[in-house]
């Protein structure tokens, strides 16, 4: 059951994926338009989830789900884990791979891998006041709250001395 994500309760459970690179406003389109399809037909075990999304900065897709009324089962993840592949794939891009870094560069948001922004806090090109991106956040409060916050705010801290 789609809705929209900002009707969503502050516990419900959210997923990122961010994208390797930017998406133009056709993929936009055409990426809000399968996953209103997507979620309008999730469902665990037979019961509607009630979910929502919304893209950030042309480069994320953050899922929410209300699990007051229902909670994703393990086929439903797995579901959705299939959804984003095809959107990889479909669109040549990276949504999966946790070991790379966003941050912002002014008003350029950027894409490292880990390895390369480890190198860059030692070089002191990143600062414990970069503004990051904490896709680690669990629901939808800590996503308002600690989403995007300064490296010293997030995980990213213990590379930055």
């Amino acid at each position: 059951m789609l809705v929209d994500f900002k009707t969503l309760p502050e516990t419900s459970r959210v997923w990122i994926y961010q994208a390797n690179r930017s998406f133009t406003e056709t993929e936009i389109e055409e990426i809000k338009a399968k996953l209103d399809t997507f979620i309008e037909n999730w469902t665990a075990h037979g019961s509607d989830l009630q979910s929502g999304y919304e893209f950030k900065y042309k480069r994320f897709i953050v899922i929410g789900l209300n699990q007051n009324l229902n909670m994703a089962t393990g086929c439903s993840i797995d579901a959705s884990v299939h959804f984003i592949q095809q959107l990889e794939k479909e669109y040549n891009v990276d949504l999966m791979d946790k070991m790379n870094v966003s941050y912002k560069q002014g008003e350029f948001i950027a894409y490292k891998p880990l390895t390369d922004f480890k190198k860059m806090a030692k070089d002191k090109a990143v600062s414990k006041n970069t503004i990051v991106f904490n896709n680690l956040v669990a629901n939808k409060a800590e996503y308002l709250e600690n989403w995007e916050v300064p490296a010293k705010e997030s995980w990213h801290n213990r590379f930055l001395n």
